[in-house]
């Protein structure tokens, strides 16, 4: 009996703390209150990077690396004006280093003929790959905000891309990433980003 009893008030213990929960985390939704959270006119954020498919002209496998974003706020009020929405203009570096990269074959220095007299190579100029390659991604993108609540918000960001792979530069015309905040104060959040070729984390600080 005193265990039913027990369990009982446990279960209503459980049902009023989600309840309170809900009601608190309707309280702070924000996504319906325009403007209703910080203010601010430059985003900075350094992160760490890790390629987790191959980049752009390569066949190079993971890569890991440091950068940077920054954005710039355009629209305190966004393309929608009932929602808590901004667009930014955002622009960055990013270094990945990939390691094990199987890269163009190396120049063949000597031939010998096969039995069945196919010329093969028997002597190259090089080890045959798998060393590294050094990457520089620079995106410039449109940055799109909906800040859901006190906590959380969520961007999307279409845009383009430089990227230089050791010295040969080249141009993507379509990038896109997607990410999300946790916001630890007014000023400093904790920011995850998706895309292609990288996946990035880091903390932001809006200025």
């Amino acid at each position: 009996m005193r265990q039913s009893f027990a369990r009982f008030i446990l279960a209503v213990c459980v049902f009023v703390l989600a309840l309170t929960g809900s009601a608190v985390a309707r309280a702070q939704s924000t996504i319906k209150q325009p403007r209703q959270r910080t203010l601010y006119s430059f985003e900075a954020e350094p992160h760490v990077v890790a390629g987790l498919a191959d980049p752009p002209g390569l066949g190079a496998g993971t890569g890991l690396g440091v950068g940077f974003r920054g954005t710039v706020e355009l629209l305190d009020n966004g393309f929608i004006p009932k929602l808590n929405n901004s667009v930014g203009i955002g622009f960055g570096i990013d270094y990945l280093r990939y390691d094990g990269w199987q890269g163009p074959r190396d120049t063949c220095e000597e031939f010998a003929t096969a039995p069945s007299g196919v010329p093969v190579c028997v002597r190259t100029s090089g080890g045959g790959g798998g060393g590294h390659v050094n990457y520089f991604y620079l995106p410039i993108v449109l940055q799109w905000n909906f800040w859901l609540h006190k906590r959380w918000s969520v961007f999307g960001e279409p845009g383009l891309a430089l990227y230089l792979q050791d010295r040969d530069l080249q141009f993507t015309p379509l990038v896109l990433f997607v990410g999300g905040r946790y916001h630890l104060n007014d000023r400093i959040t904790l920011t995850m980003r998706v895309g292609y070729p990288a996946f990035s984390f880091g903390v932001s600080f809006l200025l």
